[in-house]
């Protein structure tokens, strides 16, 4: 299997990208993962800012309903979303300005990772930020 994310880009997103992580697909349904995995992110630092289209509050975070609709930098664009819509997710955080892009455990979209790379930001796949994040001690 291919790795789209070694362990250098990892430790790098992770420790020295930034703090401010936008979660896509982010509610208040505390039994999806995303959920789960934002307390961790929180747990470790960072700002995590709600990506759903209801734009509910989550976690204490302000919930907005797209990445353009948010009115300060974000960092890190964390994706939970199916692979098909993972792409257009992709464009829209190199359009902002994001420094990085995650996608989540099981999203997989080789051309949205091949653009987002070309477009110069640190990019990883099929990986989950609160697996890997525990193990940089």
């Amino acid at each position: 299997m291919t790795s789209y994310g070694d362990d250098a880009t990892v430790r790098e997103i992770l420790t020295d990208t930034g703090d401010t992580w936008a979660v896509v697909g982010l509610s208040t349904n505390t039994a999806r993962a995303a959920y789960g995995v934002a307390r961790v992110l929180q747990r470790y630092g960072k700002r995590v800012v709600p990506v759903h289209p209801k734009a509910e509050t989550v976690l204490g975070e302000q919930g907005y309903a797209s990445l353009a609709e948010i009115p300060f930098q974000v960092d890190v664009v964390d994706v939970f979303v199916h692979s098909a819509l993972a792409g257009e997710v992709a464009d829209e955080a190199v359009e902002v300005g994001a420094k990085a892009v995650w996608f989540q455990l099981g999203v997989v979209d080789e051309a949205a990772y091949a653009r987002t790379r070309e477009a110069g930001l640190a990019m990883v796949m099929d990986k989950c930020p609160a697996i890997e994040i525990p193990l940089l001690d």
